[in-house]
């Protein structure tokens, strides 16, 4: 009697469970909505940016409940739009973005955008020109876009590993577009360029690859990615999160690269046959902190950093959104 006394309780206690359990199964609790469902992304490069763009005329990210409002960057600083609230998300290379965040700035990766492959940066010369291998000038004049972006990183790196001076190597900031005259006037040895460029070069003007840029220390280099204000980010978590996953989706349709050749003549001056001959990188679909502190790690080794960065930080935090 006593042994069945005490069971009374507990089998109440077990219907009165399984009655809640019955009467609350009618359905799953819906998920949080997001904090917003417009995000202004700043956006530059098109080859890097090609899947970002190609997901959002196609009309992906609204499928995520986004509404993905591209702004062309041009000239302008994205990490200066993102401290200044202009943008929640802006595209930038590795380089700058850990360069901003050494120096202070509060920032959160977003995604990675593009990645090195054989030929998708190189040192370049003329056909008449006589510097023909790396190590053929004790003290090389280069020509880079900019004094203390990848250029100059991957120039130093290439350069160096063939057994050239680092701190011999001359360099000159010079848009892009302007290398081939800069070359041309004899301004310089040999331009580090990247893609298009450096196949307008070739079929524009016989133009040689002296030293792929993707090899070494720089191969299958991180170039660029996506970040957010780190403010930003706490504040819209499921928002960013939701970002996140529509552009690794966007990025893995990128694997195949007639996605991408076949979309660049639509959204850049990119012409058809440039696109078709274009050497492609990879789109990583998934941030990766390992992969990222290479990037850190060399400009640490370089100088361009004066403390090691730990880019783990950088990343959102995988126990919340």
């Amino acid at each position: 009697m006593i042994r069945r006394g005490r069971t009374i309780p507990l089998v109440a206690a077990l219907l009165a469970t399984a009655g809640c359990s019955m009467f609350s199964s009618g359905g799953t609790a819906a998920p949080p909505p997001l904090e917003r469902t417009t995000l202004r992304v700043g956006v530059g490069n098109a080859i890097d940016t090609a899947p970002l763009r190609i997901a959002v005329a196609a009309g992906k990210f609204g499928s995520a409940g986004l509404n993905v409002r591209l702004v062309d960057l041009g000239a302008d600083d994205g990490l200066a739009k993102l401290a200044s609230g202009d943008l929640d998300v802006t595209f930038a290379s590795d380089i700058a973005m850990f360069r901003a965040a050494a120096g202070g700035a509060a920032l959160q990766l977003q995604g990675e955008a593009y990645t090195s492959g054989p030929n998708t940066m190189a040192l370049v010369t003329l056909p008449d020109s006589d510097y023909t291998v790396p190590t053929g000038k004790k003290s090389p004049k280069i020509l880079v876009n900019m004094l203390d972006d990848v250029g100059a990183l991957v120039a130093r790196s290439v350069l160096g590993t063939a057994g050239v001076d680092e701190g011999k190597i001359k360099f000159t900031a010079v848009p892009f577009d302007r290398m081939p005259q800069a070359l041309q006037a004899g301004d310089a040895d040999a331009a580090l360029m990247i893609e298009p460029y450096i196949t307008r070069a070739e079929k524009d003007l016989g133009a040689h690859i002296l030293a792929d840029g993707a090899r070494g220390s720089t191969l299958d280099f991180p170039l660029s990615g996506y970040a957010s204000a780190k403010p930003f980010a706490q504040a819209n978590p499921r928002t960013l999160a939701a970002f996140r996953t529509a552009l690794g989706a966007a990025q893995q349709s990128a694997t195949d690269p007639a996605t991408v050749r076949d979309a660049l003549p639509k959204f850049s001056d990119i012409d058809p046959t440039t696109a078709a001959l274009i050497s492609l990188g990879s789109y990583p679909a998934s941030l990766n902190g390992i992969r990222l502190q290479r990037v850190a790690d060399l400009m640490h080794n370089s100088g361009l950093l004066a403390n090691r960065l730990d880019v783990q930080a950088l990343l959102p935090d995988r126990t919340g959104y």
